[in-house]
Order: structure tokens, then sequence, then C-alpha cells
């Protein structure tokens, strides 16, 4: 009897280290997704079903009205919007104090992962003690000379199962680059523990 409780136990560990993952991710994307669609779709103000006179929802249409934006805001960023334009628009933005801390802090976070300026790009061991104790981080300044740090580095250090991390500032010689592996790979051993990414 307790074989069989043993192997029916081992079984559903099993069944469960595959589906959890699964699971959870499928989950949590679509919460976003829905959340996102919800919260952004256009249809149910202006579509009304013709057969009981009430607002219409159509799933999807948020997303669709997202995704449009962006590639519309991408466009004219682009090929429109000259560098006077966006001076003028900056000093606009730089006028209105919380929204110049908030769209700042956005872009900066959103830059650091997507574009051509992304930081967390390049990985690297910081050596934390005498003993030989290094963490894995992204170099995000390689020069801290405009706060009176000359051969100091900044590194964003991520923290494991969390989207929170920390900045530690080390003298650059404390640092040494991960060049085998990819920044990808590297943020996703980090995340995960260690246990994914190598």
């Amino acid at each position: 009897m307790n074989r069989i409780f043993r192997a029916l136990a081992n079984y559903f560990i099993k069944g469960l280290l595959i589906v959890a993952p699964i699971g959870i991710a499928g989950f949590l994307i679509y919460w976003a997704v829905t959340t996102v669609d919800n919260a952004l779709n256009v249809s149910s103000f202006f579509i009304i079903d013709p057969k009981t006179g009430k607002h219409m929802y159509i799933p999807g249409l948020g997303i669709l009205t997202v995704v449009v934006f962006l590639l519309l805001a991408g466009v004219i960023v682009t090929n429109v919007i000259t560098a006077p334009i966006k001076q003028w628009a900056n000093r606009w933005i730089n006028r209105l104090p919380l929204f110049k801390f908030l769209h700042s802090s956005i872009k900066d976070l959103t830059e650091a992962f997507v574009g051509d300026e992304k930081k967390f790009n390049e990985p690297v061991l910081v050596e934390v003690n005498e003993f030989g104790l290094m963490k894995i981080g992204f170099i995000t300044q390689k020069d801290l000379t405009a706060i009176g740090l000359p051969g100091h580095v900044s590194v964003y250090l991520p923290a494991s199962y969390s989207i929170s991390g920390i900045v530690v500032i080390v003298s650059a010689d404390k640092v040494k680059p991960i060049e085998s592996k990819s920044a990808a790979d590297m943020m996703k051993f980090a995340i995960s523990g260690g246990v994914s990414g190598i």
C-alpha cells in the first residue's frame, strides 16, 4: 500500500512540475491580455448591437487598439517628428514635475529592455567579498566621474524569482564581464535562482 501511495505521489509531483509552470505562465499571460483588453476596449463605448440596442463588447479589440496605436506612434516618431519637435515636447514635459518624474522613470525602464539603447546587455560577475562570493549583474553606467567616482561602475543586480533588484556601485576592477553567454541567458539564470538559462 505504501509503495502504491509513493508511486502515486511521485506521479503527482512529476505532473505538477510539468503542468504548474505552463499553467501559471498561461494564466499570467491570459490575465495581462484580458486586463489590458478590458481597460482599453473601445467597442463597449461605440459599438451598439442593432438587435438589443445595447453596447457590444468585442474581445481582442482593446489589444488590437494598443498594437495599432504603438505601430502608428513608431511610424510617426521615426518619419515625422524631428529633433526640434522632440526638444519642444521635452521642454513641456520638464515643466510638469510629477509627470516628468513618471515619464522619465518609465521611459528609462522600457529603454533598458527594448529599443536601440538597451541597458541590460552587459552581464558581469561582481566580486562581493574576499571569500570569492560573486553576484550576477548588468552594467548600467561605465563612467561615474560625474558623481565623483572615477574608476567605478554602477551595476544592476536582479533578484531571484522577482522583478525587483538593486543598483550597486563598485570599483571597475571588481567586475568581470561574462562573454560566453548572452544577456538574456544570464538574466534568466539570475531571476530563476540559478536553475535555468545556462
